[in-house]
């Protein structure tokens, strides 16, 4: 049995996919229970906890062969991550208790970053998950391209997609959520020993200009990249909303100045899925 956290979203929704269609035992971990029917539907079980809550959790994880950890993302966090810190609590004490043979936990592409900014709640757990005894695997993607999602509306409006990665042609890691969620799969399906990085990209390098280039084909009409200049970031960031806008910008500061990236290239495996067919799915995805 795999319990599998997340999966009301696109990575954990293509893992409790692909391991259905190799006719694998899942159980869907949900916060709500309405959640739960459509994976009941496709023959999943299904187990009702918040990530915050170690109790629920426990009982979600026991009995199960493997489980899934996906953090919930908190993009606007408190100083010092404490939304993070009591995942972090609850999760450590359900895999005590439950002891499943393995474990993988989704992480991040900087998540060895020594500076401070928002990956570095993905630091906080790789932390306290490499403390417990566990067979355990960090599955560290790189950019979603899936975040392109926000510049649907834009390209189609505007013809401009506005651009936190600068300069906008220079390439970068980036990777579909689909190829994450695949090989997240894959791995915790294997057998191995200890605690095992692995890093994921997909079939190439990508740059803001080639996400323009993507849209200028799936729109019909020219589409560029601009890029949004860090003296505006903390005030555009508090005017959608946000308290805290510092480790997001840090963390666009470690993608631009390279200090967020894959060091080891031994450890980087190689995804499938285009930039071009994501941008294709999220176009397509709004109606256009």
């Amino acid at each position: 049995m795999y319990a599998i956290t997340g999966i009301t979203g696109k990575v954990g929704g293509a893992m409790a996919r692909a391991l259905l269609a190799a006719d694998q035992p899942v159980r869907a971990v949900v916060r709500d229970a309405t959640k739960g029917r459509q994976w009941a539907a496709l023959g999943c079980e299904v187990a009702i906890a918040a990530m915050e809550d170690p109790g629920a959790l426990t009982q979600a994880f026991e009995g199960a062969t493997a489980v899934f950890i996906l953090p919930p993302p908190v993009f606007d966090p408190e100083p010092f991550y404490p939304e993070a810190q009591a995942v972090i609590d609850s999760v450590v004490t359900a895999l005590k208790a439950a002891k499943p043979a393995r474990v993988v936990c989704l992480s991040t592409v900087g998540a060895d970053a020594v500076q401070d900014n928002l990956l570095s709640q993905h630091t906080m757990m790789e932390t306290a998950l490499s403390a417990l005894q566990l067979t355990l695997t960090f599955l560290r993607p790189a950019w979603f391209l899936d975040n392109a999602a926000w510049d649907v509306s834009s390209a189609r409006e505007t013809g401009l997609i506005h651009s936190f990665l600068a300069p906008t042609n220079r390439a970068l890691p980036m990777v579909a959520a689909e190829d994450v969620g695949r090989v997240a799969a894959a791995l915790i399906q294997q057998d191995w020993s200890g605690t095992r990085i692995v890093e994921l990209e997909g079939p190439e390098r990508v740059s803001p200009d080639d996400l323009a280039a993507a849209f200028t084909t799936v729109l019909g009409k020219p589409v560029r990249a601009v890029p949004v200049t860090r003296e505006t970031w903390e005030a555009l960031f508090r005017s959608q909303g946000m308290r805290n806008p510092q480790p997001r910008m840090r963390m666009l500061d470690g993608f631009n100045e390279g200090w967020i990236a894959f060091a080891d290239e031994s450890r980087t495996i190689m995804g499938t899925i285009s930039a071009a067919a994501v941008v294709q799915a999220l176009v397509a995805g709004e109606g256009a």
